[in-house]
């Protein structure tokens, strides 16, 4: 692969169009195999290659590459991957937070209200134990991922994890 690479680099260093369809045919793919495996979506991770294949001729960054293409191009692409999950989690999760809230904070005596608020705690106490004591810890009790972290003696990114699959979980059985 790596003398592969030098030579498509050789291309598109020289100006050879033709360099530009070698690395899309030879990279296209398992880049968007790449991509899939940090996301859940394989028209997101195919949107994020073609993204990276712009970018990497826009701004012509393979002039500043001497070896080999692939590991900046898998590099890119785990991390662009990974940035864009964060944008779109963050946006997933405050709407569904918003929601649960919203729903938990509903006065009981309007008793449609009060059986969605049933049934959403029937859906918490389903939870797997990990994830509901994240999911109570912050959602209910109002902690930070940190203080959540602490108190159960796990990692933040363990906490992330526990919650984002909580959620998930909820607005499934939610909807």
């Amino acid at each position: 692969m790596k003398t592969k690479d030098l030579m498509i680099l050789k291309k598109l260093k020289s100006g050879d169009k033709s360099g530009y369809k070698e690395l899309f045919d030879l990279y296209y793919t398992p880049l968007c195999l790449h991509s899939f495996k940090f996301c859940n979506s394989f028209e997101m991770a195919k949107d994020i290659t073609q993204d990276i294949f712009v970018k990497f001729f826009d701004k012509k960054i393979y002039l500043k590459i001497d070896n080999t293409i692939g590991s900046y191009l898998f590099k890119a692409i785990k991390n662009n991957t990974l940035q864009a999950n964060n944008k779109k989690s963050k946006y997933y999760f405050e709407e569904i937070e918003n929601h649960i809230n919203n729903l938990l904070e509903i006065k009981n005596d309007n008793l449609e209200h009060n059986e969605e608020e049933i049934k959403i705690y029937k859906e918490i106490d389903a939870l797997p134990p990990k994830s509901k004591a994240v999911f109570k810890a912050i959602a209910i009790e109002d902690l930070k991922y940190k203080e959540v972290a602490i108190e159960l003696g796990i990692s933040i990114n363990t906490v992330k994890t526990h919650y984002s699959r909580a959620l998930k979980q909820l607005r499934k059985s939610l909807s």
